[in-house]
């Protein structure tokens, strides 16, 4: 399905207009796909999310959602939506892995965590499928090709996450975003869900090895030794 994406891309290329028009029909169709399954999704997992929101106040107390400022298409600032998985931090020393809770574990490898980030997709802040949202302060930090990311909008799953998730380093996560933002199509976008559904179901690529989830990013130069 790809390959397919890719030849597309390639034949659009040649043709700046019929690219142009290509890409708003796609645009507009994924939009329509996103609020359809974005609402089907919240109104299925319901009473998930409650109970969900019950162990967390239970464990954690308030607040029970996470938000978090988070660049979207063309750089928007947007707050990014999740269950909360870790404690309050008790000192400044205190790191990620001390402050993930057991619970917050489970949530994370079970992707639960992420159920209200649907709410991000109605709102038109995420898609179902694109690069994941990072943090702000990486803006400076980009490439201009790592950049091009933000040309389309996050999403919950995208192709760096059924290609290794946290596992990969930086530079694989940010040439697959690229690869996605050049190849994207409705086919891709369907094998992306698909292929998220196995990823989820064998707890693939959580975080790497030493961190809650993976090393800051600190620029073109590699990664730093911080948790993000």
């Amino acid at each position: 399905m790809g390959g397919q994406c890719s030849r597309h891309a390639d034949l659009l290329t040649r043709n700046p207009t019929l690219l142009l028009l290509r890409r708003r029909s796609y645009d507009f169709t994924k939009r329509a796909v996103d609020l359809c399954l974005g609402a089907v999704g919240l109104i299925a997992t319901a009473p998930v999310q409650a109970g969900i929101a019950v162990a967390v106040l239970l464990t954690l107390g308030r607040p029970i959602l996470f938000r978090q400022r988070r660049p979207g298409r063309d750089g928007e600032i947007f707050g990014l939506l999740k269950f909360r998985t870790m404690r309050h931090p008790e000192t400044e020393h205190d790191t990620d892995e001390q402050r993930l809770t057991s619970i917050g574990k489970l949530l994370r490898a079970s992707s639960l965590d992420e159920l209200p980030s649907l709410w991000n997709v109605l709102r038109g802040d995420m898609s179902l499928v694109g690069p994941r949202p990072l943090l702000v302060e990486y803006l400076d930090l980009y490439t201009h090709e790592q950049a091009r990311r933000h040309e389309v909008r996050p999403g919950i799953t995208g192709l760096a996450q059924v290609r290794g998730r946290n596992e990969l380093d930086w530079q694989d996560k940010f040439d697959l975003d690229v690869d996605y933002v050049d190849r994207r199509c409705l086919l891709l976008d369907l094998t992306i869900l698909l292929q998220t559904v196995h990823t989820v179901a064998m707890r693939r690529g959580i975080s790497r090895s030493g961190y809650a989830t993976v090393p800051v990013f600190s620029g073109r130069e590699g990664d730093d030794d911080g948790e993000r």
